[in-house]
């Protein structure tokens, strides 16, 4: 409904006040790291490989164009859940493209031709090496043997006939020279691709501005305005969903992230967030309710809990206890109108993203909450069990619990344990 000429008379809004086209240009692609970047944080677990699949498949349903499979380089185990992934891949016939995250090493390399060859299957290469004075400095490296690292990786890779593309890491925090020197060495030898990242959460929005500037003034100088580019954020300072939307306003070619932000320290920008964003500022029009299925498939893959105020996703995101809150979506769908219900205190539509209101009862309810919440279970509204749970409410100091609205009833005689069991397993009406 976000679109519709319903929506535009219900909700004056203000995002659309003197825009000029639309926000985002939409020859975009999406880069999906949780395969990869998002198993570098320290508290998830490495989900087995049967979970792997199951998340490729998620991916690919929400339509997301790339997938970053993994790190062969990093040993067997990796080669091995990224030969099952690319044959899966292949055999299934996804539309979804892999990729693979290697070193600017001849092994890290090595590892991915040796996979795309023995698969058939074509793997784009994302060579990364680390480019910022900081790095350097730790590392003991000049830039001559960086840029010996990266000739020798990308030629491996265009000899053997991959797309390769040159990631520099920490780019937002490299001096120009040093880029400069990088990206025309990659190029020079057959990269079509540049990866600028924010590795550690550093950039705003007119660092990424500058830095894309900066980068198509070498493209240019170059002759190789062919080369696409690609926009790599973290969340350190809470920015990078705002980051990857203004990529793609000026005009990154692809965006990356991961599912519900996993990944280093605080995490990498949300694909889940970005994906809900772009269609509700109308750039792509898909069906993302299996974005709900995917985020739950990752949470528990991963170990990861969804916080219960995390948007859309949370379990508080479309749950409300209070009264006059609850009034409203509860008029909207006893008019049998569940689009009005989404949008009355709501500017997520909870179906489009396989969700749905909830109404429930606490300190703050009034007795609307309690008769919808009867309602909703196929059990009679009557004074007696209105005026027990309305009691109940006002004398706790949390939302109540199905549990301890059904004891409620029970205790008070209200309610016999058939009936009770039968509204338990009852699908909500």
């Amino acid at each position: 409904m976000s679109d519709t000429a319903e929506t535009r008379q219900i909700v004056y809004d203000w995002n659309e006040i003197d825009r000029r086209g639309p926000v985002v240009r939409r020859d975009f692609a999406l880069t999906d790291e949780t395969l990869r970047d998002g198993i570098q944080s320290p508290s998830v677990r490495n989900p087995s490989i049967e979970e792997k699949l199951e998340i490729i498949h998620l991916q690919d349903q929400c339509g997301i164009e790339c997938s970053d499979v993994g790190l062969p380089g990093a040993g067997q185990l990796a080669v091995d859940d990224v030969t099952r992934l690319i044959e899966e891949i292949r055999d299934c016939k996804l539309a979804i493209l892999p990729n693979c995250a290697a070193r600017t090493h001849r092994n890290d390399i090595q590892a991915v031709v040796d996979i795309s060859q023995k698969t058939g299957f074509p793997i784009e290469v994302c060579a990364f090496i680390g480019s910022s004075p900081v790095r350097r400095l730790v590392e003991g490296w000049d830039v001559a043997q960086m840029t010996k690292l990266v000739t020798e990786a990308v030629d491996l890779g265009v000899r053997n006939g991959l797309a390769v593309s040159f990631v520099t890491e920490d780019t937002i925090r490299s001096d120009p020279r040093t880029l400069k020197t990088l990206f025309q060495a990659a190029i020079d030898h057959g990269a079509d691709r540049l990866v600028l990242t924010d590795t550690v959460g550093h950039a705003t929005p007119d660092g990424l501005l500058n830095l894309l500037t900066f980068t198509r003034s070498v493209l240019r100088s170059m002759g190789a305005d062919h080369v696409k580019l690609d926009w790599h954020g973290h969340n350190d300072r809470g920015l990078s969903l705002t980051l990857c939307l203004s990529a793609l306003e000026h005009g990154f070619d692809r965006v990356h992230g991961t599912c519900l932000g996993v990944g280093e320290r605080v995490g990498n920008a949300a694909i889940d967030m970005l994906l809900i964003n772009l269609k509700l500022l109308g750039v792509i029009d898909r069906d993302l309710r299996p974005l709900r299925a995917y985020a739950d498939k990752v949470a528990d893959a991963y170990r990861v809990p969804i916080p219960h105020n995390y948007p859309v996703f949370g379990s508080d995101a479309f749950r409300t206890a209070t009264g006059v809150h609850a009034a409203a979506i509860i008029k909207a769908l006893q008019r049998g109108e569940k689009e009005l219900a989404d949008r009355v205190y709501s500017s997520v539509p909870a179906g489009d993203f396989g969700c749905r209101q909830v109404v429930e009862v606490g300190f703050y309810s009034g007795k609307s909450n309690i008769q919808f919440w009867l309602y909703q279970r196929g059990l009679g509204i009557d004074e007696p069990r209105v005026d027990a749970i309305w009691d109940l409410a006002k004398a706790s100091d949390a939302t109540l619990t199905d549990e301890q609205i059904f004891k409620c009833l029970l205790e008070r005689g209200l309610l016999d344990e058939a009936e009770a069991g039968e509204a338990a397993d009852r699908p909500l009406a």
